[in-house]
């Protein structure tokens, strides 16, 4: 694959993306991966989301199971997944809705975000008021 395909690169995924991307690889399922980790699949899930992170023991044991480095996980830089097997060429329009989706992605979080700073400034106001 060249670097404009590399579908788990800093560009093009987040590290959710890649920890969701090298346990299918590995042929794991969230449940396997949450066991051999010690954790709740919920705690995967919540990793694959992009909803949080695992403390540096997980990730050095997440990095170990799926056989890729802790730093590509984290930046999608370094030793990740062999996918050079996984397609020859991808389609263009794929390519095109993936990234549709990623900006997506992208938008909701900064939503998301922008409405949680609101949420609070309009709690804080209405306790001043009181």
């Amino acid at each position: 694959m060249t670097e404009e395909t590399d579908w788990f690169g800093p560009d093009a995924a987040t590290f959710g993306d890649r920890v969701a991307g090298a346990r299918e690889f590995a042929g794991m399922t969230q449940v396997q991966l949450a066991r051999r980790l010690g954790v709740k699949k919920a705690t995967v899930i919540a990793w694959e989301d992009d909803m949080s992170e695992p403390r540096a023991n997980k990730l050095s044991m997440m990095a170990g199971l799926l056989n890729v480095s802790i730093m590509w996980l984290l930046t999608g830089e370094g030793d990740g997944m062999d996918t050079t097997s996984l397609t020859g060429e991808v389609d263009s329009e794929l390519s095109d809705l993936v990234a549709e989706l990623r900006t997506i992605r992208g938008e909701m979080r900064a939503s998301s975000e922008r409405l949680a700073r609101v949420e609070k400034a309009l709690r804080l106001k209405m306790a001043s008021d009181q």
